[in-house]
């Protein structure tokens, strides 16, 4: 298949350029399409280039005797407006845009290179060329042609680069050359190199990216050679790449996002705890799992029923996608009893039609599968049984299976389960509507997701959709997609992969990337290694214990030590979410991971670039899982320029350094920013409970920190258009610090009124604020220019203020400190 070498160069402009394909040679360079992209014409082929935003530069390369490829597979926007300034330097063409982002052509020797404020950053080293050898085995049934097209670019020495999908290879993956084929690993550790999810991305610590804008299967080669070169590598298909820049790694992330689209604010209960397992097999073992949480007082939002929801066995029903009635007697009933208890329903659906199901006839006879080359449903052998593959690219193929969809959602599942979507098994042979498996596999489970957000909307157009998935493509963020890490083993090395694939997936717009807490694969029961991956979902994006049941995978099975330590990790999580609700909206109106490496605070710490022991849990949080056995404490570096608290304890860090901490078994360490307010909510056992008119506000001061501001966004947590029809709030808060005085305001902005059942937005709320790290009992505290009464515990440091506020108000708090 194809080696993609990303060639990522980001020096001054004195850099000595190596030339590119030597036989290529510039002709004419003509500015086209009414000044808004240059055609420049060379002995091969044309370059077409073009702003697609003052961010991003979009080039693609037509080879002599190929037509234009439009159409992409990740890219949603339009091309901004805006036109290049053309200039010339000597004999080089400089194609400009606004923000200072610039390509130079350079006509003898022939070069495309790349700058960002006249800081070199890439440029092509042979450009795009093909290549002939013997055909090599990529994975199983699927071979690489003979002749395959690359796009070959510069590096620097120094780059740490990052990128490619979902891989568990720590966070630097230069050096790696990188199959681009979605295939699912079951029971990886600490060592992967081709999951579920690839993407032909490629991520330089020298804050830019760049996308190679095509679909079909190939390979990214991140200087595997070590001569400094990217290599992108391809089948077929399109020529194209976007280089995307930006000044901060959050301009970067939200410059890709709007290219590809940003991820929808999800439900606010997918942000509370699921019940799942590898199954449920009955109804009754649904209602009494259910049961028991209720029961146990551990809060519970949704349950997710694998495969045996449609037959009582493993193999030989898959493509039922129907209710089997000797275990599921009233599901309709089942599900609106679920309902009742503010207990999601979430169903799992794989793209596999079984030749002993209870629709192949049915697909068969509508021609919905893929065909082989006479024009036969394909059919072929695997795990589950005989099957066929759903041709969604096919329009009778996404009609028929976009109905399934629209009738369960009818009866009340608000949630689906994609599994299997890489397709798991997808022979080469298969050929689906508009191509073959080669062209379609790696967008298969990207164009799923569309279909099942499409069919989701259209049975309840003003309803979020849930979309669990764990196969997509660039840009999947914007079907809604959540996607987990696969089959991951329920080992110490499984857990410890984690972070690091989260964090590489949310710097690619993934920012929904989680795993099964736990573990899944394998039946070790180890109630400490369960324990700390819970502990860790806390600050996930989702909180989803998942495992084969040969070891239970919900808390309220386990034994009782391991209950009592997971019922704390989701009863914070459930505190968290006035804090996690708000990290939604920063994802979807900025494209920010909800997961952020420490280098984005110190981008040119060079010592942090592949670090993952602690990460940022949204702006403000920082926290350091526990991935091994038995341990008694661990080093964790502390961003410089911020004093850090610890959440538990309230101990005061200065960041800069590495600090050994004691562990224990309540929690994993996690600290918060001098500066910060973080809200809470009281305790809840479910998402709907939330009620945004009490709120327990933290505020954590340190005279390092003398002026702070912070926004938090919450809306109704379920209409799809809470953010377009004003229906929301946004509390803002606000302190300064002067000599001894520390004033804090609290305001509501973007004040509007929408009224949805008992929903009144802004509401009135009761504030009970906590300012933490005051040393003295303070002189006086007025709110609203009146004397209060307060309280201040000696022992933590912290000052306790009741608030009434109503929404129309601003409220002001002058605290007088005590020098």
């Amino acid at each position: 298949m194809k080696q993609i070498i990303l060639v990522i160069t980001v020096v001054f402009l004195s850099v000595t350029l190596t030339a590119q394909n030597a036989e290529r040679t510039f002709v004419n360079a003509e500015n086209i399409n009414n000044g808004s992209q240059v055609a420049i014409e060379t002995n091969d082929g044309l370059y077409l280039i073009r702003p697609f935003s003052f961010h991003i530069i979009e080039t693609t390369f037509v080879p002599h005797g190929e037509m234009l490829k439009k159409e992409s597979h990740a890219v949603t926007s339009e091309p901004n407006t805006t036109k290049f300034e053309i200039s010339k330097r000597g004999e080089d063409i400089l194609l400009t845009t606004k923000a200072g982002l610039y390509a130079v052509i350079t006509k003898s020797p022939f070069q495309i290179s790349y700058y960002y404020k006249d800081k070199f950053i890439t440029s092509e080293k042979r450009g795009y060329y093909k290549s002939t050898h013997q055909p090599m085995a990529m994975v199983k049934d699927n071979i690489i042609a003979k002749e395959t097209e690359k796009i070959e670019f510069n590096l620097t020495k120094d780059e740490v680069l990052y990128g490619g999908g979902a891989r568990a290879l720590g966070m630097n993956r230069r050096g790696h050359r990188l199959p681009l084929f979605n295939r699912a690993h079951y029971g990886y550790e600490t060592e992967s190199k081709l999951m579920n999810f690839t993407m032909p991305i490629v991520v330089s610590s020298n804050k830019y990216m760049i996308h190679f804008d095509n679909a079909p299967i190939g390979y990214l080669d991140l200087d595997s050679k070590g001569d400094n070169s990217l290599t992108y590598e391809t089948v077929s298909g399109r020529k194209t790449y976007q280089v995307i820049v930006g000044n901060t790694w959050y301009n970067v992330i939200d410059n890709y996002t709007k290219l590809t689209g940003k991820q929808p604010m999800l439900p606010r209960w997918a942000l509370g705890n699921f019940s799942s397992r590898f199954g449920y097999h009955s109804q009754e073992e649904v209602e009494m799992t259910i049961a028991k949480f209720k029961e146990e007082d551990i809060p519970v939002d949704a349950v997710i029923l694998d495969l045996y929801w449609f037959g009582k066995d493993i193999k030989g029903t898959m493509g039922n996608l129907e209710f089997y009635k000797d275990s599921f007697p009233n599901p309709i009933q089942m599900i609106k009893d679920l309902a009742t208890k503010n207990v999601e329903t979430i169903l799992i659906t794989e793209p596999f039609i079984l030749s002993t199901s209870k629709k192949w006839d049915e697909a068969v006879n509508k021609e919905v599968l893929a065909k082989d080359s006479v024009g036969n449903s394909a059919t072929y052998d695997f795990y589950f049984g005989n099957t066929g593959i759903v041709d969604i690219y096919n329009p009778k193929g996404k009609a028929w299976f976009k109905n399934i969809y629209t009738e369960l959602s009818d009866i009340g599942v608000n949630g689906f389960w994609g599994d299997l979507g890489e397709p798991e098994v997808h022979p080469n042979w298969i050929q689906h509507h508009t191509g073959s498996a080669a062209e379609v596999h790696n967008i298969y489970g990207h164009d799923w997701a569309k279909l099942v957000q499409e069919a989701s909307l259209k049975a309840n157009p003003n309803r979020r959709p849930f979309i669990l998935m764990r196969a997509g493509y660039s840009g999947s963020q914007r079907y809604g997609m959540v996607p987990w890490s696969g089959d991951v083993n329920r080992t110490w090395g499984g857990l410890q992969s984690q972070p690091k694939i989260a964090l590489q997936m949310g710097m690619q717009g993934m920012a929904y990337m989680h795993s099964d807490l736990g573990g899944f694969a394998g039946y070790n029961l180890d109630d400490e290694l369960y324990v700390r991956w819970l502990q860790y979902g806390v600050f996930n994006p989702i909180f989803r214990p998942h495992a084969q049941e040969g070891v239970p995978s919900e808390p309220v099975f386990r034994s009782d030590k391991a209950k009592r330590l997971a019922k704390s990790a989701i009863a914070m999580r459930y505190r968290m979410l006035p804090y996690n609700y708000n990290l939604m909206y920063q994802n979807h109106a900025f494209g920010k991971p909800l997961m952020r490496p420490l280098f984005f605070e110190e981008p040119n710490n060079t010592n942090i670039l592949d670090y993952s022991k602690a990460y940022l849990w949204g702006n403000d949080i920082l926290v350091s899982p526990v991935l091994e056995a038995k341990k008694r404490a661990q080093d964790i570096y502390f961003p410089k320029d911020n004093v850090w608290f610890d959440f538990y304890t309230n101990e005061k860090i200065i960041g800069g350094q590495t600090k050994t901490v004691r562990l224990n078994e309540n929690s994993i360490p996690t600290y918060v920013r001098a500066g910060a307010f973080i809200p809470l909510t009281k305790p809840i056992s479910n998402t709907s409970e939330y009620d945004n008119s009490t709120l327990e506000l933290h505020y954590y001061f340190d005279t390092s920190s003398p002026e702070t501001v912070r926004t938090f966004y919450t809306d109704n947590g379920k209409d799809v258009n809470s953010i377009k029809n004003g229906d929301y709030e946004m509390m803002n808060f606000i302190a300064e610090y002067k000599g001894s005085n520390l004033k804090l305001n609290l305001k509501q902005i973007y004040v509007l009124r929408y009224t949805d059942e008992n929903t009144l937005f802004p509401k009135d709320k009761a504030v009970d604020l906590r300012v933490h790290n005051i040393q003295n009992a303070p002189k006086s505290v007025k709110v609203d220019g009146k004397k209060v009464n307060v309280k201040w515990n000696s022992e933590t440091k912290t000052l306790d203020i009741p608030i009434g506020w109503k929404a129309s108000e601003t409220k002001e708090i002058k605290i007088k400190l005590k020098r």
